[in-house]
């Protein structure tokens, strides 16, 4: 595999995969960090090093994964592009802050499902691989960390000719100033219309909209 490496600074995580992959792409943006993992690894053909913001660097046309200890205060922007990229990657691990990844993987890692949850698993699936121990750093820190595995669906359950309607969909409804899914889509549907069509579905009209299990959200749709 082709595996991007994001926020590599010692190169501790970047010298374990070299021995796995066939070549590693590992972006620092931090200079003195940088320049010793050109030192370190300069004899190392299957690395490529590039220095910079990760979030500014375009991403391949052909396949790829990723492999990294991200920094936390990019999560959400991270996962954003990757999973918004028109490449994206066929695999990702990610080590991340338990409650941002509940964020993105919803129920049921979390008693709800988010916006940004709904909006990304017709395409990808989400899970914990790994819960790691906060002994397991150092120096260790004062939240709960997980492995974020994002995997490409090979079945895509909407087509990319649909997305922008169902993200839009989805948006409309989450955004409303409305308690429940109910009244969020009578203002579209009519209440009538909506009624019935939760009770087809079995679904309860009053529930809010991260309530709703993402086969809800398909049957919706």
């Amino acid at each position: 595999d082709t595996v991007f490496e994001i926020g590599a600074g010692q190169g501790i995580i970047t010298n374990e995969l070299l021995k796995k992959c066939r070549s590693v792409i590992a972006f620092e943006i931090d200079t003195n960090l940088f320049d010793k993992l050109s030192q370190r690894f300069q004899d190392n053909k299957t690395l490529e090093l590039r220095f910079g913001d990760f979030l500014f660097h375009n991403l391949p046309n052909q396949p790829y994964k990723v492999f990294s200890n991200i920094p936390f205060n990019i999560t959400s922007a991270v996962i954003k592009k990757l999973t918004q990229a028109s490449c994206p990657p066929e695999d990702a691990y990610l080590i991340t802050q338990k409650e941002a990844a509940k964020k993105f993987v919803g129920k049921p890692y979390d008693n709800k499902n988010s916006q940004t949850a709904i909006l990304t698993k017709p395409w990808f699936d989400m899970e914990f691989s790994y819960e790691f121990q906060r002994s397991d750093f150092f120096p260790k820190p004062n939240v709960d960390t997980v492995l974020l595995r994002i995997e490409k669906k090979s079945d895509q359950l909407i087509d990319r000719d649909n997305k922008r309607q169902y993200e839009d969909f989805v948006s409309y409804t989450f955004n409303q100033f409305k308690p429940n899914i109910g009244e969020s889509l009578s203002e579209i549907f009519g209440k009538q219309k909506i009624n019935n069509l939760a009770q087809k579905l079995n679904i309860r009209a009053t529930s809010k909209p991260s309530e709703l299990d993402f086969r809800d959200w398909l049957s919706l749709f």
